[in-house]
């Protein structure tokens, strides 16, 4: 018993002492964010600022890697098989973190038991845009032209997050649109401003440059708040229908089983990283607000938004494929 007990004494020492060798150790070399999306888009840039200022707090560099395609699946697989070392970070989303498991029948990772949480991010608005020639000037009038008109609005979204949140949106009002899928936002603007679609559901900071250069006409914003840059913009609650609430977000895990020590380490200096006034600045040019978190915070997020699209995509009748 004495001997066993020895044993077990010498066992939770040498892992003791190799969580400390891992954090005194980590970083010993450059880091990789994987963004499961096209340079230029929101996931992209929130990475891309992000990484340039984590890589001074971690005193390595961090390089964005884009691996797109497939809502985000793609990019999401690579990171989830990646080693559990803390070398590979993954800027995850809205779609490849809580929606992609309702939208995808077959998924090549497990949102929740692939990944390590490590924070939020960021969180921003969608905008609800129409092509200019479209007689409606507020979310009410596009309903009711919508209802006037059954099956003849074309609606585009650029990912499966978006198109459960147009979905969300059309169930609450009682209205059948045409879904138009879309590689990206860029496409899916220029059919917008082009008129082959005549709706459009985008983040903020793809879409609000061309609300203020006046290509297209905004209606309202999908967040329970306001705004701050277009402060003038009614949220889709406020035009009637409450609780309406969805938000673009961003967050980053790493592959699931990766070192304690090393979380807690890419938390603090996250964390630092998303709280100075730079980084907010930053962000709120595309209208975005910045949204530390611990580990536990963003993995109980995570689980909320799964349980949450969920039910969307079953009142909303939209089967996985």
């Amino acid at each position: 018993m004495f001997s066993k007990s020895l044993k077990l004494c010498a066992v939770t020492l040498g892992l003791l002492f190799s969580v400390g060798v891992v954090a005194q150790d980590y970083p010993s070399k450059p880091l990789r964010m994987i963004v499961p999306f096209p340079p230029g888009g929101v996931t992209d840039i929130v990475a891309r600022a992000v990484a340039a200022k984590l890589a001074i707090e971690l005193g390595q560099s961090v390089v964005v890697e884009n691996r797109a395609g497939a809502s985000g699946v793609i990019g999401a697989e690579a990171g989830a098989r990646s080693p559990a070392d803390g070398y590979t970070l993954v800027m995850g989303n809205i779609s490849t973190l809580a929606i992609n498991p309702v939208t995808f029948a077959k998924l090549p990772y497990d949102p929740i038991a692939s990944f390590d949480p490590i924070s939020m991010v960021a969180i921003q608005p969608l905008i609800v845009a129409v092509h200019p020639s479209l007689p409606v000037k507020s979310l009410s009038e596009l309903v009711q032209y919508a209802k006037s008109q059954p099956g003849k609005l074309n609606y585009g979204t650029a990912g499966s997050s978006i198109h459960l949140a147009v979905e969300f949106f059309s169930t609450a009002a009682g209205i059948k649109m045409n879904h138009i899928p879309y590689k990206g936002s860029a496409p899916a603007l220029t059919d917008l401003i082009g008129g082959q679609v005549q709706v459009l559901f985008d983040p903020f900071s793809s879409l609000y440059p061309f609300v203020a250069s006046g290509k297209v006409r905004a209606l309202a914003v999908t967040t329970d708040k306001r705004s701050a840059t277009a402060p003038t913009l009614p949220t889709v609650a406020e035009s009637g229908y409450a609780n309406f609430d969805v938000s673009s977000w961003q967050g980053i895990v790493v592959p699931a089983g990766t070192p304690k020590a090393v979380i807690q380490r890419l938390n603090r200096d996250l964390v630092k990283v998303l709280s100075t006034p730079e980084m907010k600045e930053r962000f709120a040019q595309y209208s975005a607000v910045t949204a530390a978190s611990t580990p536990e915070q963003f993995s109980s997020y995570i689980k909320e938004e799964n349980a949450r699209w969920q039910k969307v995509a079953i009142d909303a009748g939209v089967k996985p494929e």
